[in-house]
């Protein structure tokens, strides 16, 4: 059993912003870079978000295209991957989106929040208790149990400094987009936390690749860039 491998997929804006604090969602993303992510969902084996992601955005987080929902199918797979969320208070809305639509559905959460998560959801979704606090790495040997291979991470900021600062994302593809969002009030990529090597630490930037006015930059964080020659 081995866990899967982890990739981080965030866009952001010019100031590091994910997000304003409207009530409508910012599109950060172009046409082009959302097609892009959709080929990345469908080379998933499971998509994960939090639960205030799922509460602000409300998204289905599908596989939007049918030719690679096929190609999925083609090579033995569900047609979409499954949809995977974390909660530490069992406060989900089972009307979001998340729930209607898709495949399979696992929510990892506590043990002090098992029976109400469980009864919020009322059969939409298996859940699994992580034990006292929710536990990345926990979570990870248990994707690997269930064969889970890769595992696309997509938000939000708190889910991304978790994996981030405790050592377990090994890809990060972050979409630069040309908006200066400049709330302090917004939420960010990432929060305030102890990360792997501190500050003089530099990931290995694997690739740049422009998406019409989008930038995509592709990090592995378990390569040092001192290291790479």
């Amino acid at each position: 059993m081995s866990r899967p491998y982890v990739l981080l997929s965030v866009a952001v804006s010019i100031d590091g912003y994910i997000d304003d604090s409207t009530p409508e969602r910012l599109l950060l993303s172009n046409a082009e870079d959302f097609a892009r992510v959709d080929q990345v969902r469908a080379d998933s084996d499971a998509l994960l978000i939090g639960a205030e992601t799922m509460r602000r955005d409300n998204p289905r987080l599908l596989v939007k295209s049918e030719e690679r929902r096929a190609a999925r199918v083609a090579h033995g797979l569900p047609p979409y991957p499954l949809k995977i969320s974390v909660t530490g208070s069992g406060n989900l809305d089972p009307t979001l989106r998340f729930w209607h639509h898709g495949g399979a559905k696992l929510v990892y959460t506590t043990d002090s929040a098992l029976q109400i998560t469980q009864e919020r959801l009322d059969g939409l979704a298996e859940v699994v208790s992580l034990g006292s606090d929710l536990g990345f790495a926990l979570l990870l040997d248990d994707l690997g149990k269930r064969g889970i291979r890769r595992l696309m991470v997509e938000g939000g900021g708190q889910i991304h400094t978790a994996f981030l600062s405790q050592g377990l994302a090994d890809e990060i593809h972050m979409a630069v987009a040309p908006i200066v969002v400049g709330d302090e009030s917004a939420p960010r990529f990432l929060s305030s936390a102890s990360y792997p090597g501190g500050s003089t630490r530099r990931m290995h930037l694997a690739e740049v690749r422009k998406i019409g006015d989008v930038v995509l930059l592709r990090y592995l964080p378990k390569i040092d860039a001192s290291v790479v020659p």
